[in-house]
């Protein structure tokens, strides 16, 4: 019988689970204009940078299903481009592909707003790839709405 999700302050032994979803973030981003080495050099660096250097306060939180690690999210201080004010922001969040389906993402995302608004935030930021549709379906679920695009022509 299979165990429910639970959701658990990552340790530094999870470092390495978390690293190993970086293709997968690296894949879904579709961005042709730049060689897939790039992009998953700037996606292993960004997750090194989560992973060592967030800004306080910040928390990350790995998903589990019989003992097994399946996803992570992290989620940090930001400042807003327009109010100025602090908020919460999720920098990364990814599921292991054999565990899409499954609500893991959710309840990810539900323990992200729990600890927003435990820091007293009045807002949750992200960004997400633009190239990627289920991404952007899934956060607009949750009631994410889109606030600025940011846009880029290869001048090749």
């Amino acid at each position: 019988m299979s165990q429910a999700i639970t959701i658990r302050d990552a340790l530094k032994t999870d470092h390495d689970f978390i690293l190993s979803l970086s293709p997968r973030l690296a894949e879904v981003a579709k961005l042709s204009w730049h060689d897939k080495n790039t992009v998953q050099q700037m996606q292993d660096n960004y997750i090194l940078e989560m992973l060592n250097n967030a800004p306080a306060p910040h928390t990350t939180l790995i998903a589990e299903r019989n003992g097994i690690s399946i996803g992570f999210i992290h989620i940090c201080s930001h400042t807003d481009g327009i109010s100025n004010e602090k908020c919460a922001s999720i920098t990364l969040l990814a599921v292991c592909p054999n565990a899409q389906k499954m609500g893991v993402g959710q309840q990810l995302m539900q323990s992200a707003e729990l600890w927003a608004k435990n820091q007293n935030y009045r807002l949750l930021h992200l960004e997400v790839f633009a190239n990627n549709n289920h991404a952007q379906q899934f956060y607009q679920n949750l009631g994410f709405k889109p606030e600025m695009l940011h846009m880029i022509k290869p001048l090749s």
